[in-house]
Parts: structure tokens; sequence; C-alpha cells
């Protein structure tokens, strides 16, 4: 077991976590089930599209934990590849702020460019579709914080193997959305690439810019 000053408050932060996963799957079992089973298995996007709402109970606490898991995962990935920071609450509570608010507010931008270009059927399927594979990759990254917390393997193995494993999730989540709407893609590929442009690549190239800045 790790000796860190950080211990504590992100055990308590891990358990909420591992909460909202325990309550999302009290309130549907048979859901949660099907969603295990989401990577390589098209069940669970086949029946709970057709059912998805603006805001989902299930969902939602899926999400508390993508939150949490999250920022405690970019707290040790800053902490180990870019500078140690000794933890403080209201920085790391100020990270979990940031890390909600912009999943949030992306994920209703999303919905606006979809009406504004007047493809909301092809955008609500491939949000829903996007946001189960985020939720999955939350459960990755607490069992990565799991391992960064308790044992004694080295950070930065902990911290790739657990990158590589959510991106080559989400590719699989991307593929699998192209493969599902490539009629509805093709209709409206123009819009779906400015889409793409302003709402997937974007926001990434600015994000490296301003850490490329913020490091100079």
């Amino acid at each position: 077991m790790r000796n860190y000053i950080t211990h504590e408050w992100f055990t308590i932060f891990t358990i909420i976590g591992l909460f909202a996963v325990v309550v999302a799957k009290y309130l549907n079992t048979l859901r949660f089930n099907d969603f295990m089973y989401v990577i390589g298995n098209s069940k669970y996007l086949k029946i709970y599209t057709k059912d998805q709402k603006f805001i989902d109970q299930f969902d939602s606490f899926l999400f508390i934990n993508l939150s949490l898991s999250l920022s405690i995962f970019i707290y040790f990935a800053y902490s180990t590849f870019i500078t140690p920071v000794n933890f403080e609450l209201v920085v790391f509570l100020k990270l979990l702020l940031a890390v909600s608010t912009i999943i949030i507010i992306k994920t209703l931008l999303e919905r606006l460019i979809g009406g504004l270009f007047e493809i909301e059927s092809l955008i609500d399927n491939y949000l829903f579709q996007k946001i189960t594979f985020k939720n999955f990759s939350g459960l990755v990254f607490l069992i990565a914080n799991l391992f960064l917390l308790y044992t004694s393997i080295r950070l930065d193995i902990i911290l790739i193997s657990a990158l590589t494993i959510v991106c080559i999730i989400n590719v699989i989540g991307f593929l699998s959305s192209i493969k599902t709407h490539q009629k509805l893609i093709n209709l409206n590929f123009f819009y779906f690439l400015l889409y793409l442009c302003a709402l997937e690549i974007g926001p990434y190239i600015l994000l490296y810019k301003v850490i490329r800045e913020y490091n100079t």
C-alpha cells in the first residue's frame, strides 16, 4: 500500500465513484449486465438507443464515476509525467468541476450543432454510443486508480496501460458508431464532417496548444 498524504481523500472519492456504479447496477441490473458486454456486442446499443432520454438516471450515476475517476487519473498523470504536485483538496475539486463541466458543455454543444445542421437523429444516436463508451472508460479509470492507490506497480506503467485501453475502447466505439449509422452519415457526410472537425478534433488541438503554452 502506498503511503500518500492524498491517500485518504482519493480513497473517499474512489468509494463514491464505486458507490455510483453500484447504484446504477441496482437501479437497472439487466441494463448494467448488458452494458458490461458493450465491447464487441451491439445488443446494448440496439436496445437502449431507442429508449434514450435527455437526462438518463442510469447514465447519470455512471457519469459521476467517470468524472471522479477521470479527475483522479488526471491528477496522477500530471504529477507523474509533467511535474510532481502536492495534493490540495480545493485544487482537486476545481479539477473535478472542470472535468464535469467540460463533458456536460461539450455534450450540450454537440446536441445544439446537431440541431443547427438538422441531423438531430444521427447526432442523438451517435452521442448515446459515445456516452456509453465514455462511461465504460470510467470503469477502466476506476480500476486503474485502485492499482495506482493500492499496489506497488510503477505509476507510469499503470497510467500508460490504462490510457491505451481507454483509447482502444473509444476507437472501437467510434468505428461502431460509423458502421451502425453508415447510411445516415453518407446522406449527411458534409455536415457530419463539419461536426467532427468542430467538436471532436478542434477541442483537442486547442487543449494541446494551451498545455504547450502553459509549459513554455
